[in-house]
């Protein structure tokens, strides 16, 4: 059973036009995993509003580097696409569904008439407030903390099998695999993960904690 867009987005029953006074131009849409939603650099096309599944949001490198920024799940909003949006502006970042996703894609020109609700710009600005305090936490770990803090980080809290690849790995680090395989390995000579194909084993959970949670004088 699928759930009703104004349980998830309750500011949408303050909107105008109402949700349903748009017909077709606000029926959900099914989309499969791995669908390139928006990417940078181009026009904003519209803004999604997630009911089912997940959106990723990076940004890439000329050299293939990706860094993940955020992820829009159900009730959530995009900072990515608000921002293009409000500044008529093209995107910043690419947005790729991880799983199968049911959104609604608004318009440009409804996005903005919306804005003029006060319940839903108030719900857009507070969503600049918190991705704001995410992605300074994003750019201090980045620019601040060693890469063997941040993998080790990483792999905690995902259980003791990750089906993982280091190019993966990589990729939500915003570094190259050829880094992350040189720290893994290093991981596994100290008996704290035993790697194979896509699949790293995590032995010593405790040890990943105090290499993350390190502080340098």
């Amino acid at each position: 059973m699928h759930t009703d867009p104004l349980t998830l987005y309750p500011a949408l029953a303050h909107v105008l036009p109402s949700l349903h006074s748009l017909g077709s131009g606000a029926e959900p849409i099914h989309v499969a995993a791995d669908t390139i939603l928006f990417d940078a650099n181009a026009v904003c096309q519209g803004f999604p509003m997630v009911l089912e599944g997940e959106v990723k949001v990076s940004r890439h490198s000329g050299d293939g580097r990706s860094l993940e920024l955020y992820r829009v799940v159900p009730g959530e909003l995009c900072l990515v696409s608000s921002a293009s949006l409000f500044r008529s502006a093209p995107v910043s970042a690419q947005g790729i569904t991880t799983r199968p996703t049911r959104l609604l894609m608004i318009t440009p020109s409804v996005f903005v008439q919306w804005l003029e609700a006060p319940v839903f710009r108030n719900d857009v600005l507070g969503l600049f407030a918190e991705r704001m305090a995410d992605l300074t936490g994003l750019i201090d770990a980045v620019a601040f903390q060693r890469l063997d803090q941040r993998l080790a980080a990483t792999l905690r809290g995902r259980g003791q099998n990750l089906a993982l690849t280091h190019q993966q790995l990589a990729n939500e680090l915003g570094t190259v695999r050829e880094m992350v395989s040189r720290l893994l390995r290093r991981f596994e000579r100290e008996g704290w993960v035993e790697l194979a194909r896509e699949n790293i084993f995590i032995r010593d959970s405790k040890a990943l904690r105090a290499v993350a949670e390190f502080q340098s004088n």
